[in-house]
């Protein structure tokens, strides 16, 4: 009952809903569009939000606390690119482009996902630590390497085109990168003081700005669903049962390094989510005989739909029964 429950009420949340409107604006083939530029407006100002107030958080936070979960983060996203890249190989019998593209996806995080399970907990009115957002600024670069790593190691003529210097740029100066660490680092240093000065444009419309970001990826996703045709009975597998595993494993984790409930669940979704806006950026320059309709429509098409509305409920309700909640 406690997963009904959670599933529900996930399903009621305005940020789901504007999604699934989203999908059937598409469906409906209504003429619903965002002007141009509006959806990487949105994108800038969810992840700068995300960093400032992970930023003032953190700067209230100890190193002894932030310590074990900054490396349970690291650990993450090291070892889920590498056995998701194993999986993909030995049983899904992809070319290993293909697999380190989706490895690259799965082993990094959607911070658009975070943000709704953070906004699914404040709903609950569940607890979670402050320094989450800094999680899913360690989360969201290290796997996209060690993907791209994996593809170095037995290159192609496409692949050794792409130098190393090229890559780590295009990682490390892209927006997502750019505004998450730039946002902590405003937040860190400004703290509380300045968390009063942007709290009017960063707080409370925080949660109308998600709602229409989500419609615009209710709007992308919903056109992707025609590849769902063409991506076979293992992708579409895959793009369930491996977030299930890999959030199974986060949790896990998160309990034994004494994190609260709320942020194992926390954790168990950041290791469940898939990137799509880091990851497509970074293995269209390195990878480029990778094929956009099998890693895309397996983290947009698949993997984000199923963590938004069943993915959530699902590790809430596995956090709660660790807690003994």
């Amino acid at each position: 009952m406690d997963i009904l429950h959670a599933l529900v009420a996930n399903l009621q949340t305005p940020m789901f809903l504007a999604f699934l409107l989203g999908i059937i604006a598409t469906i409906i083939k209504s003429d619903l569009k965002f002007p141009d530029g509006m959806y990487a407006g949105l994108t800038i100002y969810l992840l700068f939000a995300i960093g400032l107030k992970g930023g003032v958080k953190l700067s209230n936070t100890t190193l002894v606390e932030f310590y074990k979960p900054a490396m349970a983060a690291l650990f993450l996203c090291i070892s889920i690119p590498l056995i998701a890249y194993g999986l993909l190989t030995k049983f899904g019998k992809y070319d290993k482009a293909n697999a380190a593209a989706l490895a690259a996806h799965y082993g990094s995080v959607s911070a658009v996902t975070f943000s709704e399970a953070l906004a699914f907990l404040d709903s609950l009115q569940i607890t979670y630590e402050g320094f989450m957002p800094s999680m899913l600024a360690i989360m969201e670069i290290p796997a996209i390497l060690v993907a791209l790593l994996l593809v170095k190691m037995n290159p192609t003529d496409k692949t050794e085109e792409s130098s190393w210097g090229k890559i780590i740029h295009e990682l490390l100066t892209g927006k997502g990168t750019l505004l998450l660490l730039g946002g902590l680092i405003i937040g860190m240093i400004s703290g509380k003081k300045g968390h009063e000065q942007f709290a009017p444009l960063f707080e409370a419309p925080f949660r109308g700005m998600l709602i229409l970001f989500l419609l615009e990826v209710g709007i992308v996703t919903g056109r992707r669903l025609a590849d769902l045709k063409k991506a076979g009975v293992f992708l579409i597998g895959f793009g369930i049962l491996f977030p299930i595993c890999t959030a199974m494993f986060g949790l896990y984790l998160g309990k034994f390094i004494g994190l609260s409930m709320g942020g194992a669940m926390v954790l168990g979704t950041l290791s469940a989510s898939a990137s799509y806006i880091a990851a497509p950026a970074a293995v269209r320059i390195a990878i480029p005989e990778a094929s956009p309709a099998i890693y895309l429509t397996a983290s947009l098409a698949i993997t984000f739909p199923f963590n938004l509305s069943v993915g959530l409920p699902l590790y809430l309700t596995v956090s709660k029964y660790l807690y003994g909640a």
